[in-house]
């Protein structure tokens, strides 16, 4: 912050040509400083170093701007009041300026924390309390989102269980009677308390009190996931903590707001990538002679079937051929049929499949409304077929060009894993989703991680 004053006064002082009257002198180092400390001290009242920020949410964020424009409106009536004369040009530079270094430099030391965590390093041992099937559904959460830098060491479960271990693996180190033991023994600092822990309230207000000299934290998973933080709140009332779950937000996804910034977004983008579209178009048409484009029969929401556009990436027999790649690969399955180093796919499919360029004619299903810029991956109605009542979920909002699966992995994904981001997209859409989604899109393409 210090940093973004100098330079501030370092500008305002290249203004000299507007306003030749400002002068960089002592009482205006005094008064910048003064600004600085009490900005961070305004970020400190309202609790923006309280470690527990740190890491995930965008509460941190929040706070850092409410604070920020606060000292800012502090600074002003301030100044007003004490008659200082302070350079309205470097008022403006140094709050703009160090709002978003406060916040950037917030989200890369996030970034580089996540990263810490992923490779092992500044995260917690944990302990998991629970019967064997909740402990396991912890524990796969807990391992998928490895940012979070929880170690799971063990499990405690009630007394009547006598298994070694749970169905996940997760290792039993003791019985929810001998919590204190299990967790002096292995260290952990945090134990988290699934679903069936404990029998009643007084048991989980005693184990509070007992983990108080250990400097043990203590955390609910309450039996739900997949759900986004905008979706939960949680009120205690009475001393008890009511967590209160919001709708899915599939409908709102469907409304006017998202097909309108389907349609402008997608048109400015047609025409940007317009002279890469011929480029495209031109060199399918000369390698072999056959059509540009491919076209194919998928589902879009609900179930309403419709046409496909990409570029033609394969042979002109393609079609033919997969059936005798189903028999080679022994699949059965019923996600997507993909493989590496696939005998159909031409010199040129396989450039574009690398950089998904391939799917660029799909802004054309998309201005027809057929598509949506972001949503689940349009599914082929031979899969749609073979759903189940949960993955049928997936038709409620249109299909998307890009999504939560593309950004997360592409084809490196499972089905199963697949299936469950597009589900956490349709219960928990909102418009910055899809705008980070986008985002990460950029990098997803360009790193080419998991296309082919």
């Amino acid at each position: 912050m210090a940093l973004v004053a100098v330079v501030a006064i370092g500008l305002r002082a290249s203004f000299g040509w507007f306003d030749t009257s400002f002068r960089v002198n002592h009482s205006m180092w005094i008064a910048c400083f003064c600004i600085l400390g009490g900005w961070v001290a305004t970020i400190g009242a309202l609790g923006g170093y309280r470690p527990h920020l740190f890491g995930a949410g965008v509460d941190e964020y929040k706070i850092v701007a409410n604070a920020s424009l606060l000292a800012a409106g502090l600074t002003g009536v301030g100044c007003y009041l004490a008659k200082f004369e302070l350079s309205r040009a470097f008022f403006l530079l140094v709050f703009t300026l160090g709002s978003v270094v406060l916040i950037g430099l917030r989200a890369l030391l996030r970034r580089a924390l996540h990263q810490a965590r992923r490779v092992g390093h500044l995260g917690n041992d944990v302990v998991i309390a629970g019967t064997p099937r909740t402990i396991d559904e912890v524990a796969s959460v807990l391992s998928r989102e490895s940012w979070l830098g929880y170690r799971v060491l063990g499990a405690i479960v009630p007394p009547t269980c006598e298994a070694e271990e749970t169905g996940g693996g997760t290792p039993i180190l003791g019985t929810t009677d001998r919590t204190l033991e299990v967790l002096e023994a292995s260290n952990a600092n945090v134990i988290f308390v699934a679903g069936g822990a404990l029998d009643g309230a007084e048991q989980m207000r005693e184990l509070v009190w007992q983990l108080e000299r250990l400097d043990v934290q203590v955390v609910v998973a309450p039996n739900v996931t997949d759900v986004a933080r905008e979706r939960v709140r949680i009120r205690p009332v009475g001393g008890l903590p009511l967590v209160h779950i919001d709708p899915p937000r599939h409908i709102q996804a469907a409304r006017t707001a998202k097909r309108l910034f389907d349609l402008v977004l997608g048109t400015l983008i047609l025409l940007a990538v317009a002279p890469v579209f011929v480029a495209i178009a031109l060199t399918i048409k000369l390698h072999d002679g056959g059509p540009v484009f491919f076209r194919q029969l998928r589902t879009g929401r609900d179930g309403q079937e419709f046409g496909c556009f990409k570029f033609r990436t394969m042979v002109v027999d393609a079609e033919a051929y997969l059936k005798r790649l189903h028999e080679e690969h022994g699949y059965t399955g019923v996600g997507l049929f993909k493989v590496k180093d696939d005998p159909r796919i031409t010199a040129p499919g396989r450039l574009l499949r690398r950089f998904s360029l391939d799917e660029l004619p799909q802004l054309l299903n998309v201005l027809r409304g057929e598509m949506s810029l972001v949503g689940p991956r349009p599914p082929l109605p031979s899969e749609v077929a073979a759903y189940d009542r949960f993955t049928r979920r997936r038709l409620h909002v249109r299909p998307g060009m890009t999504g939560l699966w593309q950004v997360s992995g592409r084809s490196d994904l499972s089905w199963e894993e697949a299936v469950r981001l597009d589900l956490y997209y349709v219960d928990n859409w909102s418009m910055l989703q899809d705008l980070n989604i986008l985002r990460r899109t950029f990098g997803a393409v360009f790193g080419t991680r998991g296309a082919y």
